[in-house]
């Protein structure tokens, strides 16, 4: 089965390789794939953009080195190459997929709990007034406002993200950071975790 696919387009050549590809899997079919594209490319220069799976440092290279190797174009990369920030990706996928998910579609009003012992999912928002407790993660696809501690038994390596946080508290396992209202902190694409036992909050 084939794991990677080629879509050519006029301002740029897209390179998507499936999630679930080990490494080997990907430098192989790449091989075969830049044969062919190199055969279409000719004299061409048109960039090409690499997505799809979350890629270590040493598989970076080697795709880029592997595509360079057949075309003397532009490479670049959807996924980060920063190293802090691939990390918080990668750690981000691996709890989820290593965690029993709750996926809870519609938003949680005031008053509301949602309770979970792995990571839980929310398809919507959690206002101000509503609670979520997970024994792991907790992933908000729109505004987080009201309370989410996660890591609830103990898990401080759990997450929160958000697509935006607009909290008064957070929580990671026994760990709280209080949002000062005075901060005005509302952050689109919020990634919250514990580093140096303090709650950090950051942006993915």
């Amino acid at each position: 089965m084939s794991c990677i696919s080629i879509n050519l387009k006029k301002e740029e050549t897209l390179v998507k390789i499936e999630d679930n590809a080990t490494k080997e899997e990907i430098i192989n079919e790449l091989d075969e794939k830049m044969v062919e594209l190199a055969k279409l490319y000719k004299d061409e220069k048109t960039p090409i953009r690499v997505t799809g799976k979350i890629l270590s440092d040493d598989e970076l290279q080697e795709v880029k080195s592997n595509i360079t190797e057949h075309l003397n174009v532009t490479v670049s990369f959807d996924t980060p190459t920063s190293l802090g920030l691939h990390s918080i990706i990668r750690s981000y996928k691996e709890n989820i997929e290593n965690s029993e998910t709750l996926f809870h579609t519609g938003s949680l009003r005031s008053g509301q709990r949602l309770e979970f012992d792995g990571s839980i999912v929310i398809i919507g928002d959690v206002n101000a007034g509503a609670e979520v407790v997970a024994g792991d993660n907790i992933i908000v696809q729109g505004a987080l406002r009201g309370l989410a501690h996660a890591g609830a038994k103990g898990n401080k390596g759990a997450i929160v993200t958000a697509g935006l946080l607009d909290a008064v508290q957070v929580r990671i396992s026994n760990i709280v950071r209080e949002i000062d209202k005075n901060e005005e902190l509302s952050v689109h694409r919020a990634f919250i975790c514990v580093k140096g036992n303090k709650i950090k909050i950051e942006t993915w």
